[in-house]
């Protein structure tokens, strides 16, 4: 006779020797996310379920999420608790029935990327026409890296480049990519560029981590994803601002090519010494056109004319006294003394009369007139008299120095 002790370490012993390793098929039926890591669920079929347990280590490996409902194939061994007497699968991997454990994560973790609005277009955010400074977040001595420093060399020699070097495939490689990109995000460079060359789902699967997209949503540089070959599709590229094909194809997508910029700017400039050429020429005509219109009405150039005219009519009037005068002198002396004092009075006035007229024309000067506060009245750029404004109208008050809008508030006439 057995003790229970007893008899549960033989079948201990038996079902774990028997059964160290097995592969099951069924459906989960519960699952449970201890907090310590563990992972807790059950396996059934239409008549019987299985009990079993996935310790942390293999837990943290696992790169879906296990939800009720879900139809799996699991691995493992058969382990007995004595002292309950029950027995449960030690679960060392998990794989989704007909289709790749990789493929159903890509899969949960893109709908809830999407959910919680990592590809949302109004989030993505405009990448710089000519970029200065950027960060390569790659492996240093990769294919990758070289390809793109040729591209960025050939196109666009101006800009910056650092590169962070990072793992880009291995269970150290999403950590060490989202710590790049946060740290690059605070170096005020214009964009963050990161890629790697082509490789299996597995060697790519950095780029699908959690992390990386949320280091890639949170970054407020520019991001570009540029990682395998076209027909690679990753988590960072819906997260990503910009996704490239290739990592090379992204460098010729940001940066602008140098010799066709020159080529524009050099057509550019031809363009614009034309048209300047053309509007010097036009403007020159202008001013030319001007200042002939202004030579024939000028002020200056009308006294000028009237000052010529009364030095003129001055020197006859000379001239016709000295005649005079030699008329008179050859006269007897008291008709001569009488000549004298009549000549002497004619000179008189008439130099008064010189000087009222120079007073006059003074007076009449408009330089003179508009330093003691004399004003020409404009209405539509042409001159008028004051008696053609009427009351309310809207004119200009103009001086050599000053222009004023003014309006007629009030009219009256002066009565002498």
């Amino acid at each position: 006779m057995m003790t229970v002790t007893s008899l549960n370490t033989k079948i201990k012993s038996l079902l774990e020797a028997t059964f160290m390793h097995i592969m099951v098929e069924g459906e989960v039926a519960q699952v449970t996310y201890a907090s310590s890591g563990h992972l807790y669920f059950t396996l059934k079929d239409d008549r019987s379920a299985l009990k079993c347990v996935m310790w942390k280590s293999s837990a943290a490996k696992l790169k879906f999420a296990l939800t009720k409902g879900e139809h799996v194939v699991i691995e493992g061994s058969i382990g007995v608790y004595t002292p309950r007497g029950e027995y449960q699968c030690i679960t060392t991997h998990v794989e989704p029935y007909g289709q790749g454990a990789l493929a159903v994560a890509f899969e949960q973790l893109k709908t809830k990327l999407k959910t919680k609005g990592y590809f949302d277009a109004h989030n993505k955010k405009e990448l710089p026409r000519y970029p200065s400074k950027l960060v390569l977040v790659t492996a240093v001595g990769s294919a990758a890296l070289q390809d793109m420093l040729k591209v960025a060399q050939k196109r666009w020699s101006a800009v910056e480049i650092t590169v962070i070097d990072v793992l880009v495939q291995g269970e150290r490689a999403a950590g060490e990519i989202a710590g790049a990109i946060a740290y690059a995000d605070g170096l005020g460079v214009d964009m963050i560029v990161i890629g790697r060359g082509g490789g299996s789902a597995e060697d790519l699967w950095a780029f699908n981590e959690e992390s990386v997209a949320d280091a890639i949503y949170a970054a407020t540089t520019p991001v570009i994803s540029a990682v395998g070959h076209e027909v690679d599709t990753l988590i960072s590229d819906f997260v990503a601002d910009l996704r490239a094909p290739t990592p090379s194809a992204a460098m010729e997508m940001i940066l602008p090519d140098g010799n066709e910029l020159c080529y524009m700017l050099d057509e550019r400039s031809t363009q614009f010494d034309r048209r300047m050429a053309q509007v010097l020429s036009q403007k020159s005509q202008q001013i030319q056109g001007l200042h002939a219109e202004l030579s024939r009405f000028s002020l200056s150039n009308r006294l000028e004319a009237l000052q010529r005219q009364f030095v003129g009519l001055a020197s006859d009037f000379g001239q016709t006294m000295q005649y005079r005068v030699a008329q008179f002198s050859a006269m007897p002396l008291p008709l001569s003394a009488r000549l004298d004092d009549t000549m002497r009075l004619i000179l008189r006035k008439a130099s008064q009369e010189l000087e009222s007229t120079h007073s006059r024309f003074s007076l009449a000067n408009p330089q003179k007139q508009s330093r003691e506060a004399w004003a020409q009245l404009n209405r539509g750029g042409r001159k008028i008299a004051l008696d053609e404004i009427e009351t309310g109208e809207v004119f200009d008050l103009v001086t050599d120095r000053i222009k004023a809008h003014v309006k007629m508030l009030e009219k009256k006439a002066i009565r002498g």
